[in-house]
């Protein structure tokens, strides 16, 4: 008991030292004020801290329990009231990942595709995926958007930025999905479908050599309903599914492309699934991915894609964010969280 009490005397003598040698620092000495108290002094960084805190919670649960469209009546308001605008405010005041996920929120669609295909063209050996991504799954309409919006923003067609920074039969692909020339019927055609699944099996499996032409053209510009049926009608001649023949076939950005097609038509919400259980089960999460599909899906089929995640890999989207291994935590997370269903 003697020693313990000894040794309080000494973190007391110590912490007393410390005080006075803060104190008298050439440091302190010239900004230091006779009227100090620093218990009221934490006190009023801690209150500020938890007003901050309060505010962020606020911005955090309306925009994530609101539309785009909602958002862009607020942000409307917001000007009016304050004389200036949301999205400027917002990257005043927040950083990194979160501040990029509420300004995304906050962005129409279409420029926020159009931002997306601008950065995956500065480094398309890494992220052709994201151009590919987002050509195949946005009808003719939203692409004609995005296409206005690209010019807008960057004063050059989205058209010609492909026709620069691709190349070959990829290059052609592409270009056919960004001028939104895909039929969008719901009617199918079987006698069309066996012709057009005669025409691929023709133009691959039973030639040397391959017409990726022919792949393209019936790929790119077919309903997906149609398609559907086309695939059903190609394994009955081949005796392949279309993707085994595909990865027979072609290879690189090409293939993926392809392939990306067939796995949209067969099943949009697991093509989703997959691409986001990639994102997160790396040991750096991709959040670029991660922001980008659960922003672009929110409105359309996100609760389709997190069933589909339960289904394929045994656990729930959030539980998955949850224990991503690359920190997805704090109000980053909250933000993820909030814009998803609770656990399906």
């Amino acid at each position: 008991m003697i020693f313990i009490g000894f040794l309080i005397f000494l973190r007391c003598e110590n912490l007393q030292l410390v005080e006075k040698q803060i104190m008298t620092s050439k440091w302190t000495e010239t900004i230091g004020t006779t009227c100090f108290n620093q218990l009221t002094d934490a006190d009023a960084i801690h209150k500020s801290i938890e007003k901050i805190r309060e505010s962020e919670r606020t911005v955090i649960s309306i925009l994530t329990a609101r539309s785009y469209a909602q958002r862009q009546l607020i942000a409307v308001e917001y000007r009016k009231i304050s004389g200036k605008e949301l999205k400027d405010d917002l990257k005043t005041d927040l950083t990194g990942n979160f501040e990029r996920l509420l300004k995304a929120l906050i962005t129409s669609p279409a420029l926020f595709d159009a931002k997306q295909l601008k950065k995956a063209m500065q480094n398309l050996r890494n992220d052709a995926n994201v151009l590919i991504e987002i050509l195949i799954t946005r009808n003719n309409k939203q692409l004609k958007e995005i296409s206005q919006s690209y010019f807008t923003e960057y004063k050059k067609s989205l058209v010609d930025d492909i026709t620069s920074q691709t190349s070959g039969y990829f290059r052609k692909g592409l270009l056919f999905l960004a001028e939104a020339k895909r039929d969008e019927s719901l009617e199918v055609n079987k006698s069309l479908a066996k012709k057009d699944a005669q025409s691929l099996y023709d133009a691959g499996e039973k030639k040397w050599g391959t017409d990726e032409d022919k792949f393209l053209e019936i790929l790119c510009l077919r309903s997906f309903s149609q398609l559907r049926l086309i695939f059903e009608e190609y394994k009955i001649i081949s005796q392949r599914e279309i993707e085994d023949s595909i990865k027979r076939e072609m290879s690189g950005h090409l293939a993926e492309l392809l392939l990306a097609i067939v796995n949209c038509v067969k099943n949009t919400p697991a093509f989703f699934a997959e691409k986001l259980y990639k994102a997160l089960k790396d040991t750096e999460t991709d959040k670029w991915a991660l922001n980008r599909i659960i922003i672009s899906r929110s409105e359309t089929d996100l609760l389709d894609i997190q069933t589909e995640y339960k289904k394929q890999y045994g656990s729930s989207l959030h539980t998955a964010i949850k224990a991503s291994q690359s920190h997805v935590c704090g109000r980053y997370e909250t933000v993820l969280m909030n814009i998803c269903s609770k656990d399906n």
